[in-house]
């Protein structure tokens, strides 16, 4: 749509969401009306044992993979493809959920040290190592350009493999926000469950932001306004 924000969607390519979710609920060892009873950690370990061939996850999931019956040099990373013109040209998605913030009424002295401290975490080598390679934790900053500052984590590798061949990186983030959200995953479940069909979800994605744009603009007095950013903004 060429904008920053919009309050309306029209769900262009649910169609081909739609074949990929069917795909995956085809294929999967859970009975389709069971999926709403499986856990994070009942799929990571179905993966991680070898019981399954693909599952939708992240970087963050090595940790709960190594050293069990998946070798590194056997994990894998795609994009979801839905045969939209030119996806081949996107990488994996980042999701980011989470920011870094500073206490607005902190003493001015706390404020500069909290600043002190996120600008020493990813610009000085020590701290960048412990982030990195102590914590395991990804690092989408530009400070951490060599590899002796990424991670051990061969998923993390090859999420960046995509960059670095040139895919454009598809962003996700929590808007419009957690509501949202909720209401899709709700009507997923009814129409993997068969008490719903796919027109709830299509409403709970195209009709339910507009909603909850409105809900925000009455209860926030704003919503995002459309607009370009430079580098600085």
């Amino acid at each position: 749509m060429n904008t920053t924000f919009s309050k309306t969607i029209k769900g262009t390519y649910l169609d081909n969401y739609k074949d990929l979710f069917d795909l995956e609920l085809e294929t999967s060892p859970t009975d389709p009306s069971l999926v709403s009873s499986k856990t994070y950690d009942d799929v990571t370990s179905e993966f991680a044992l070898g019981q399954v061939a693909f599952y939708p996850n992240g970087v963050w999931a090595y940790t709960q993979i190594k050293g069990n019956e998946v070798a590194d040099d056997d994990l894998g990373m795609l994009p979801y493809y839905m045969g939209i013109k030119g996806e081949e040209e996107s990488g994996p998605a980042g999701v980011y959920d989470a920011s870094w913030a500073v206490n607005k009424n902190a003493s001015d002295k706390d404020k500069q040290a909290t600043l002190d401290f996120i600008k020493w975490m990813v610009t000085d080598d020590e701290a960048k190592k412990i982030l990195s390679q102590d914590m395991g934790f990804s690092v989408p900053f530009t400070t951490f350009d060599g590899d002796e500052f990424q991670p051990d984590n061969p998923l993390t590798k090859i999420a960046r493999s995509y960059a670095a061949d040139g895919k454009t990186e598809v962003r996700s983030f929590t808007v419009p926000d957690q509501q949202w959200q909720d209401d899709v995953a709700a009507a997923l479940i009814e129409y993997a469950q068969g008490t719903g069909d796919w027109s709830k979800v299509k409403s709970a994605y195209v009709d339910g932001w507009a909603t909850e744009w409105n809900n925000n603009e009455e209860s926030l007095g704003s919503v995002p306004q459309a607009q370009k950013f430079d580098q600085q903004g």
